[in-house]
């Protein structure tokens, strides 16, 4: 199965000039990893998400609004806080993040977090969260490791083979650790994007850029 995996457009639909350019027929879907507004309301979050042409698989990130998993329900799957399946692919998906020093909305103490997690990755071959495991990806410009805690130890206990993430702009890249491929495919609101394909047991993964495409 082929992917395209997007996160923090915060608000910036320009964005969609190149991100059609990757909606192809080959992409079987579109994993979204969060902040699809930027302190926006829910209905500017629906309203982006309806110009997706594939499935969307959507997160908030810790910059959406509180109400907007259920509200985005009408137009993709709102998959926070869930297990499901596409193929023969498990997933779980868990959005927002752990606590920040801006005091954005959608964010989630780590013992909530690690608990929550707890009761949806059983078996899972593909963790999506919006925010980073610590320590991994998660580096910002002053040198400070700021992921999560919570998903550090979901990921070390149950080893899904790919842990994908956002929320953190510079961090951008693809890093095998163990036996988990980490992806942060950075902002797509600065033209930043990943392909993630999954065939039997091999996984390939590159990153996008939108001068590439225009």
């Amino acid at each position: 199965m082929k992917f395209l995996v997007l996160t923090d457009l915060h608000n910036q639909c320009s964005a969609f000039e190149w991100i059609e350019r990757l909606e192809t027929d080959d992409i079987d879907a579109i994993l979204f990893l969060g902040d699809v507004t930027d302190l926006g309301t829910s209905e500017e979050g629906v309203n982006t998400l309806k110009r997706f042409k594939k499935d969307v698989y959507f997160i908030p990130g810790n910059c959406d609004p509180l109400d907007l998993p259920t509200k985005a329900e009408s137009v993709c799957h709102s998959v926070h806080g869930k297990a499901f399946s596409i193929g023969d692919i498990k997933f779980a998906a868990y959005g927002g993040s752990n606590p920040t020093i801006f005091h954005t909305p959608f964010e989630i103490e780590e013992d909530i977090i690690e608990s929550d997690l707890e009761k949806i990755c059983e078996g899972i071959g593909i963790l999506m969260t919006h925010a980073p495991s610590n320590g991994i990806l998660d580096e910002i410009p002053s040198g400070l490791h700021v992921g999560s805690t919570a998903i550090k130890k979901i990921v070390e206990r149950y080893k899904p083979k790919v842990a994908l993430s956002g929320h953190i702009h510079e961090a951008i890249g693809i890093l095998k650790i163990n036996d988990t491929l980490f992806i942060n495919p950075g902002p797509a609101k600065e033209g930043h994007a990943a392909i993630l394909e999954l065939n039997d047991d091999v996984i390939n993964a590159r990153l996008v850029e939108s001068s590439d495409l225009l």
